[in-house]
């Protein structure tokens, strides 16, 4: 038995097929899981006080992520640390350190391959105050 289509069924049958290719490129990107780009982070201590503590958060918020540090410290006067794998969602990422004395300095850094962010004695101090 021998099936013939029609010029109508051929049509029918190529535009289905067409409606189901653009429908997979349309959709595909909602289906992958999307990475954040990530970026190496160091963090030169150049100010007279001890970092013991380094957040991250988006720009826009308060909502800290957790301690990069994980129980070391950046020493005073030229100390450094890298933190590698720094995720970026978007365009710059809000770094926050804490001193010994308790008190915050912040900047919000570009994401690029590396980032370095050095901190120095005229940074402004948030102590609570």
């Amino acid at each position: 038995m021998r099936i013939r289509l029609s010029k109508s069924n051929t049509l029918s049958v190529s535009l289905l097929a067409l409606g189901v290719f653009l429908g997979l490129m349309v959709c595909s990107p909602l289906l992958s899981t999307a990475h954040a780009p990530t970026t190496a982070l160091t963090i030169v201590n150049n100010s007279s006080h001890e970092v013991r503590h380094v957040f991250l958060s988006a720009p826009d918020q308060n909502n800290w992520g957790p301690d990069q540090l994980a129980n070391s410290a950046i020493p005073a006067n030229g100390g450094s640390a890298t933190i590698g794998n720094v995720s970026c969602s978007g365009s710059s990422i809000k770094v926050i350190a804490e001193d010994e004395d308790g008190c915050f300095v912040y900047q919000v850094v570009t994401c690029s391959d590396s980032v370095t962010w050095t901190i120095t004695n005229d940074a402004a101090r948030d102590c609570g105050n």
